[in-house]
C-alpha cells in the first residue's frame, strides 16, 4: 500500500486531504508541529474514517529532524501544506514567514532528492495573480508581484519548485492554486477552526451568528459588482481536498504531461460577500448582524477562477454549492462549540 506524507495534516485543508486520502486506501503519515491546530484533530480523523494516521510531532524546519523522516518510511508521495498563512501576520513578521514557509519546503526537497521520492503536490495560492487583468482567471495569467510576504512566499516557493524538478532527475510536482476554500467536513467533525479573531468571510460568519463576534463588518459596497462588495470564489474544502488525492495519483501513475505542472482550483463561479450572507441565512435560519463599512485597504475586487484546464486535465470538477458550504460550516462550528469546547 502507498504511503503519502501529508505536511501540516493536523491543519483545515489537510485534515480533509488525510480523509480522502485514507477513503482511496492510502496509508497516511501526517507531519505537524501543531501550531496552527489541535492533536484531538487525529483523533477526530480516526473516528471519521475508521483508520488512524500515523503522526509525527516536529517542525519542518528542523533539516535533521525531516531527514530522519524519510529515514522511517518510504513515501510514495508527499503533499505539502505546512507553512503560516496570515496575510496581516506576514506584514508584520516578514521573516517568520520567509524562515517558516521557504526552509520547510527546502528540507523536503532536499530529502526527496535524497531519499529518491519522486512526486510532490504544493498546496499554492490565487494570491499570486494579485488583482488580475483579466477574468476568469486561467493557469496563463500573468504572476504580479505579491500583496503581502505570505503572498511572495507562494511565489518564491513555486519556483524553487519548479528549479528543483528542472535539477534533480525524477522529481515530478504540482502546485495547486486554491482560490477561497470555505465549509467542513460532511461529519462535522472537523472544519475551520483559526486561532484568535478570524480574518476570513466564513468563520467570521459563522462565529458571529454563535454569538462570539458582536458584528460582521462588510468592506466597501461601492465596487464595480452585482451588488457593490467583493468577489471571490469560494469553494468547498472537501472538493479541493480530492484536487490533491487526483494530483499525486496523476504524477504516480505517470499521466503528467511536464515535471512541473500548476493548476487553478475553484468552481468557476464569483460570490459576493452579500451573496455568501445570504447564502447562510438561507440555509441555518440564522439572521446575521452585519454592517456596511468602508474599503479595506489591499482587498481585490474580484477574482474567479477558469477551471477548464482542471477539469479537462486532472479529471477534477468542484460539486458542491455555495449553500453546501455555508451549511457545513454552520454544522462544523456547532459542534465545535457545543462538544469539543465543552470537553
Amino acid at each position: 500500500m502507498s504511503k503519502i506524507l501529508v505536511t501540516g495534516g493536523a491543519g483545515y485543508i489537510g485534515s480533509h486531504t488525510v480523509i480522502e486520502l485514507q477513503k482511496v486506501g492510502y496509508e497516511v503519515v501526517i507531519v505537524d508541529n501543531l501550531s496552527n491546530s489541535d492533536s484531538s484533530v487525529i483523533e477526530r480523523i480516526e473516528k471519521i474514517s475508521g483508520i488512524r494516521p500515523d503522526f509525527e510531532e516536529f517542525d519542518l524546519c528542523d533539516q535533521a529532524a525531516v531527514a530522519t523522516l524519510f529515514q522511517k518510511y518510504s513515501f510514495s508521495g508527499i503533499i505539502h501544506f505546512a507553512a503560516s498563512k496570515a496575510v496581516g501576520e506576514s506584514v508584520e513578521k516578514p521573516l517568520l514567514y520567509y524562515r517558516n514557509n521557504l526552509q520547510s519546503l527546502i528540507n523536503i526537497l532536499e530529502s526527496m532528492r535524497d531519499y529518491k521520492v519522486q512526486n510532490l503536490v504544493f498546496s499554492s495560492s490565487c494570491t499570486v495573480y494579485g488583482q488580475p487583468e483579466k477574468l476568469p482567471v486561467t493557469e496563463n495569467a500573468p504572476v504580479q508581484t505579491a500583496m503581502s510576504p505570505y503572498g511572495n512566499t507562494k511565489q518564491i516557493s513555486e519556483e524553487i519548485i519548479k528549479d528543483s524538478v528542472s535539477a534533480y532527475q525524477g522529481i515530478k510536482a504540482i502546485a495547486l492554486r486554491y482560490f477561497n476554500p470555505v465549509g467542513a467536513h460532511e461529519s462535522a467533525l472537523i472544519g475551520e477552526l483559526p486561532i484568535g479573531v478570524p480574518l476570513n468571510l466564513m468563520p467570521f460568519i459563522t462565529q458571529t451568528a454563535i454569538g462570539l463576534r458582536q458584528k460582521l463588518m462588510v468592506f466597501g459596497n461601492d465596487y464595480n459588482t452585482t451588488d457593490g462588495t467583493c468577489v471571490r470564489d469560494y469553494i468547498h474544502v472537501s472538493d479541493l481536498a480530492r484536487a490533491h488525492v487526483i494530483a499525486v495519483e496523476r504524477m504516480m501513475k505517470g499521466k503528467n504531461t511536464n515535471a512541473y505542472e500548476f493548476f487553478n482550483l475553484g468552481t468557476g463561479t464569483g460570490s459576493t460577500v452579500l451573496e455568501v450572507i445570504q447564502s447562510f441565512e438561507r440555509t441555518t435560519g440564522v439572521k446575521l448582524n452585519y454592517e456596511i463599512t468602508g474599503r479595506r485597504p489591499g482587498d481585490v475586487e474580484q477574482i474567479y477562477a477558469d477551471t477548464r484546464f482542471a477539469n479537462e486535465e486532472l479529471g477534477w470538477k468542484a460539486e458542491k454549492t455555495l449553500d453546501d458550504m455555508t451549511a457545513s460550516a454552520w454544522k462544523w462550528e456547532k459542534y465545535y462549540r457545543e462538544v469539543l469546547s465543552a470537553s
